[in-house]
Order: C-alpha cells, then structure tokens, then sequence
C-alpha cells in the first residue's frame, strides 16, 4: 500500500505561473521556457508512488529540483499544479487547520543544516514538536530523554547546540524529528555538510532506526553512492523532471540514459549487483548442479563460490522457489562489463 503519491507535480517559479503552466508548450526544455517567460520550471510532471515503511531517495545535481520536490509534498512550496496524496488524503486541497495537524502529527523534516535553536539545551530542542503540540513540560522532556538515548546522545541532554560537533548536532536534529513519532520522515540532504566520517556513521544510523522503526522516508541526495546505501529504491531527476526509478541494482545494471549512467559509473558493479540482476532463465538449460544462491547475493560474494566451477547454479527467492539460473560465465559478463 502507497503511503505517498504524486500525481504530475509541477512547479513553475515566477510572478504568473498559472498562466505559465496553461500556455507553455510542454515540449520546451527549462531554459526555453525561462527565456520565452521568465520563468523557472523547477518541477515538471512527476509521478511517483513510496510504499509504506520504504526508504525512498530522489537524487540529482544542483538545480535539478528535488528539493522543491518533497517541499511540495508538505506543501511548504505550493505546487503550481497536480495532487499530493498522503495515505489516499489530497495534501493540496488541505486548509491551514488540516496542514497544520499534517504537519505536526504525520510529517516531519530534517534539514541539511540542522536548524536548531541556539538558545535551547538539546533536550528541549528535541521536544519542540511536542511543545507545539501542546504537551506539558515533564512529558515531553521525557519523551525527548528517550529519544535521545536511542540516536546516541544519553548524556548530552543539557548542553547547548554550539557545545556540539556537526554530527552530534545533526543527531538533534534526528531526534526531534523522531520525537513526534511521524509516520513519514522528510530528509532534504541531512548529511551532506558533515566530514566524510561522519557522514557515513549518520548513514549507518539512520539505517538502524529505520530497521527498528521502520518509518516511510524520502530521502534526498546529490551523493549516488549514499543513495545506493540507504535507498529501497531511487529516483534520479534531471531539469526538475524524473528520469529514471528503480533499485540501485536495476539501475546500475540498466542506465536509461547517459545522464544516469554518469552517476553509476563510478559505483563498484560487484558490490551492487546481485543474483537476482544477472540472473538467466532456466528454460533451456542443463540440469542444475550448484547449491542455491539467494536472489540478493552479491556479484562480489558469488565470486568465490562460482568462479572455479562449471555448475549451473539456482538462485532462490526467500521463499525458496527457483527464479533464474547463474553459472561463472554470467558472473564474467557481469564482471566484465563494470
């Protein structure tokens, strides 16, 4: 079931957009409209569905308007046109009253630079979603304790945010996020100003809570191989427009265009593709002679087991049924074609 859906989200920066968006010829690329207009094509047409409990990362360079995109989605930027729907409820035709519990009770943000307010110890920043709320002062602060021993920073409850490394800093940010258990989570470059380090460690947490809280996120990137990481699946936009959705495997393995295949082009092929990808049907082949692979095995794991054999391997679904077939010679294409 989709939690989220986007149905032909368009969003036209400029002073008559309306206008813009009913005369423009839908054929025209962004720097055609901006010349012919004066406006900025900062969104155009995307649709796109994120399930229940998923990770859900869009990425793109600078400019390409994902950002504007899940700002969108909580109407923090009003589209220029289309429908927001979140668990089957139109966003876009929300009042302020109805936005306002959406965005207290079921969507939360965590900005790429942190956002916390100087003036307050930590543990008070975290519960600042619960204060809008109307929750009194023990309640929310314990509320906000637990939260903060679960992304790590037990201890630190009283202290002030320049008292703080980055990384520490974004984990306050985290957690105020979390603190009002929201049902989807909004994460617009989180990590992007912190160290390399960092960074990963941040990445490496979020996949923890998400395993334990198993929260609907979209997560937002510039970075492919973070989105590799941490995404279910991904969405790669180009001049505010999608261009490509799928798992890293499938678009690794099968770049739609040129655009995409930049991105991928520096990702280490064995350690993203898996059974499942550069599997082949079994109809027509020999017996099966090898022990069954998981549909999820990495190229790089496969390797050792498959590379001094002439076996026809099954690879399993985790039901244990046979979906394809592998053998050393759809590794060595596999491998020879990263």
């Amino acid at each position: 079931m989709s939690t989220v859906q986007l149905r032909n989200i368009w969003k036209i920066f400029g002073p008559n957009p309306k206008y813009v968006y009913d005369t423009m010829d839908r054929a025209a690329s962004r720097g055609e409209i901006l010349s012919q207009t004066g406006h900025v094509v900062a969104v155009r047409d995307v649709s796109l569905e994120v399930a229940r409990g998923e990770i859900f990362v869009v990425m793109g360079l600078s400019g390409s308007g994902k950002s504007t995109l899940v700002r969108c989605l909580s109407r923090l930027i009003e589209p220029t046109f289309g429908q927001v729907l979140i668990n089957d409820v139109d966003v876009t035709a929300m009042n302020a009253d109805d936005l306002r519990q959406l965005r207290r009770h079921t969507v939360s943000m965590v900005f790429q630079r942190f956002g916390l307010f100087p003036h307050r110890r930590v543990v008070d920043n975290v519960g600042y979603g619960l204060e809008v709320r109307g929750m009194e002062l023990a309640e929310r602060r314990l509320k906000a304790y637990e939260i903060l021993q679960l992304v790590g920073l037990d201890g630190w409850e009283d202290r002030y945010p320049h008292e703080l490394s980055g990384g520490m800093q974004q984990r306050v940010g985290l957690a105020r996020a979390l603190a009002v258990d929201p049902e989807i989570m909004l994460c617009d470059e989180p990590f992007s100003a912190l160290d390399p380090l960092i960074r990963r460690d941040m990445q490496d947490e979020l996949l923890n809570l998400q395993h334990e809280l198993h929260k609907t996120i979209l997560f937002i990137t510039h970075d492919f191989h973070e989105a590799i990481k941490l995404g279910d699946r991904i969405a790669i936009m180009k001049d505010g427009a999608i261009v490509q959705v799928g798992t890293a495997q499938q678009i690794v393995a099968h770049p739609v265009d040129e655009y995409v295949r930049e991105f991928t082009q520096d990702v280490p092929r064995t350690k993203v593709l898996t059974a499942e990808t550069i599997m082949l049907s079994q109809e027509g082949k020999n017996a099966l002679s090898g022990e069954a692979v998981l549909y999820n095995t990495t190229i790089e794991a496969l390797i050792p087991r498959i590379s001094a054999t002439d076996a026809l391997f099954p690879v399993v679904n985790a039901a244990d049924e046979i979906i394809g077939v592998l053998d050393r010679h759809t590794v060595l294409m596999a491998l020879a074609e990263s």
